[in-house]
């Protein structure tokens, strides 16, 4: 594909509404994953260069021009930003396909869109965000406040760079915080360009910053740091702990997405055909980074033969490739940790006995950190591909002999991020959906997202609600007022 005329955002800081160096100067590189070449090098922040986005950040939201702006014109302000995110869409799309592996297709058709619908969606809730009067025994006046809650800190992925990081910092501002983001060291580009957005919109300086570098440097110090008010998380459910544990001492407000083991449950009556395509997209949509990935398929012993072989032939056709060619459906992981950990999952199984049916390896391609979709089918439930987390296109098939057991299986694990359901009776549908211990539940479909639907997770998937008017209650606090009347 020829490269677009697209220019890098700056590898800086972005503290105070300007670019900058961080202050020992340090840097680290960000690699293209398609081809394990060096794309930029990036600022490295450290506690000294969080501490000054902090205090940017809480100069912000005490002084200046956000706290004194109106509910409309913070709403125009977040719709500007979504009117530029869109007039940028090509070149976000790039960088964002350039940097984490993405198809440009997903990236360009999907991603980009979602976020500048975040702004917009946002925009329209700032000035509904109101307290309410409220009748007492007593002969008061009493009406409650809902307030920002102060600086807010975001640390998001690298599976969805862009898209996850606005999942959180359109609400937050929305609801008159400020932000310091720390997007993840392998996926930097795509935020610093969203950086560049906030300059050209003269959105007003320190109500969002980016402070760049690894999680145990950069997101240790602004976990730990004592002018942070909330933490928002998306990764890991042993980070999302440590981030608990560390929070603590501080009493931040936390909310956690956090890892899946999603079941994906097609029951006899499913229309085959679907089924199939809904469990293609459900493990192999993003190269399997997804958080809700269908990672599970528990199928009904009675159509597990016709569905497998249907499910096969169409896996057949999924060749990785090119990210930034617009036919591409499936793009190298993210970076080479995450290749090697879906590598060790796929030996583990097979010690364990699980039957590989397609994929398994590398393909035959000399860079890049691509790996085939992969299938293994008897599954037993209490295996390690069928408990832990794997992050990649690694589909572990579970049959099962009956409605109640395929509860069961799916049920049996610590997470409880999704779920889905495949059935023709739509009794079945809302009996499964009510028994799944699962933030969402799909039916008859799968990897369906909108800016309305609240997202997140139960047990070990975390806590809190991403997306919709549920979001708002994450990033605001309420005041009771008390005015004697006797």
């Amino acid at each position: 594909m020829t490269k677009p005329d697209v220019a890098l955002p700056p590898g800086k800081l972005f503290i105070g509404g300007e670019f900058c160096e961080s202050l020992s100067g340090r840097t680290f590189p960000t690699v293209n994953p398609a081809t394990e070449e060096v794309i930029t090098e990036v600022a490295l922040a450290d506690e000294a260069d969080v501490d000054r986005a902090v205090q940017t950040a809480r100069r912000a939201f005490e002084e200046g021009p956000w706290p004194r702006m109106t509910p409309y014109e913070r709403s125009r302000l977040l719709w500007r930003i979504g009117d530029l995110v869109w007039a940028h869409r090509e070149e976000l799309a790039y960088i964002e396909s350039l940097d984490s592996g993405k198809p440009i297709r997903d990236a360009r058709n999907v991603d980009v869109p979602m976020v500048a619908e975040l702004f917009h969606y946002y925009a329209g809730w700032v000035t509904k965000i109101h307290g309410e009067t409220v009748p007492t025994k007593w002969p008061a006046f009493c009406y409650t406040l809902r307030e920002p809650l102060g600086v807010c800190a975001a640390i998001t992925p690298w599976n969805f760079p862009l898209l996850l990081a606005v999942w959180k910092i359109a609400p937050a501002l929305a609801c008159g915080n400020t932000v310091v983001h720390k997007p993840s060291e392998t996926t930097p580009l795509s935020i610093l360009k969203l950086a560049e957005i906030f300059q050209e919109a003269d959105a007003p300086p320190g109500i969002f910053n980016v402070v760049t570098g690894p999680g145990a440097v950069t997101g240790a110090a602004l976990v730990r740091h004592p002018d942070v008010d909330k933490v928002a998380f998306t990764g890991s459910t042993e980070t999302g702990k440590w981030i608990m544990r560390e929070a603590a001492a501080t009493l931040k407000r936390v909310t956690l997405e956090l890892g899946g083991k999603s079941p994906n449950i097609v029951l006899a009556d499913a229309d085959l055909e679907a089924a199939v395509r809904g469990a293609y997209i459900g493990i192999f949509y993003n190269q399997g980074e997804v958080c809700a990935a269908g990672s599970r398929l528990i199928v009904d012993a009675a159509i597990h033969d016709a569905l497998l072989e249907r499910l096969v032939e169409r896996t057949k056709k999924l060749q990785p490739g090119d990210p930034l060619d617009p036919n591409t459906r499936m793009g190298p992981l993210a970076n080479k940790a995450q290749l090697e950990k879906v590598e060790s999952y796929v030996r583990k199984a097979l010690e364990e006995g699980d039957r590989l049916v397609i994929g398994g390896r590398r393909p035959p391609v000399e860079r890049g950190y691509f790996f085939e979709p992969t299938i293994f089918d008897g599954v037993d439930p209490a295996h390690t591909i069928a408990q832990e987390e794997i992050f990649g296109p690694v589909l572990a098939v579970i049959p099962c002999r009956d409605e109640d057991e395929m509860i069961r299986v799916a049920n049996q694990t610590v997470y409880g991020l999704a779920a889905a359901v495949w059935t023709r009776d739509v009794k079945k549908a809302h009996r499964v959906a009510r028994a799944l211990k699962a933030g969402t539940v799909w039916v008859n479909t799968y990897n369906l997202y909108d800016v309305t639907m609240p997202f997140g997770g139960y047990k070990h998937s975390g806590f809190g609600r991403e997306l919709g008017m549920h979001a708002l209650e994450m990033y605001t606090q309420v005041k009771s007022v008390w005015v004697d009347l006797s």
